[in-house]
């Protein structure tokens, strides 16, 4: 069950899912909601019971149920989580969204995992999936908590000559990246 443990109290918590849920098929966005109110909670552990719970009751977790639990890992700082979740997607055939690399790229950043978060940014550039000024702007920060600031100018330098529209924080994230890596002159 994603590496954790099941804590004892599980089946009281897959309980309180059984009754949430209807016995026939879950539904997809009812589950949204549950991992999000988890997510905002910062309940990574009931947000990983939870997705355990769908796979046990046939209802495979999509990417936004991957994404929410992803985001809470991220608002933790619990990055090692959030890729081997992010993993998981992938070897349950699930293709990532933005939403999903953001979150798992902060993810790493905020828990000093940041080199972690660039791989996986690199890895998005030649994949399917579309890069956005949130993904590039987390890979950014990323770049300016391990001091690489000639990477954030880089990543910075691709979004405003690719498709990717530039925004406030990106522009914020890159200065500050320079700032911190350099003395202005």
């Amino acid at each position: 069950m994603l590496g954790l443990e099941v804590p004892l109290q599980s089946n009281a918590f897959f309980a309180v899912l059984n009754q949430a849920f209807p016995r026939h098929r879950p539904d997809p966005r009812i589950s949204t909601r549950i991992l999000s109110g988890l997510a905002r909670a910062r309940a990574i552990e009931s947000s990983c019971l939870a997705l355990s719970w769908q796979k046990m009751n046939m209802c495979a977790p999509n990417s936004y149920h991957y994404g929410a639990v992803i985001d809470a890992c991220a608002k933790t700082g619990m990055w090692k989580m959030a890729l081997q979740l992010f993993n998981d997607m992938l070897q349950n055939e699930l293709q990532p969204n933005p939403i999903t690399c953001s979150a798992a790229i902060s993810a790493c950043e905020k828990g000093s995992g940041w080199e972690a978060g660039l791989q996986l940014f690199g890895s998005m550039v030649p994949s399917t999936v579309e890069l956005d000024a949130i993904t590039c702007s987390a890979a950014i920060s990323a770049c300016e908590k391990a001091g690489e600031w000639q990477r954030a100018l880089e990543i910075f330098s691709q979004m405003a000559h690719g498709r990717v529209e530039l925004d406030t924080i990106s522009f914020s994230s890159a200065l500050s990246a320079y700032e911190k890596g350099c003395e202005w002159e």
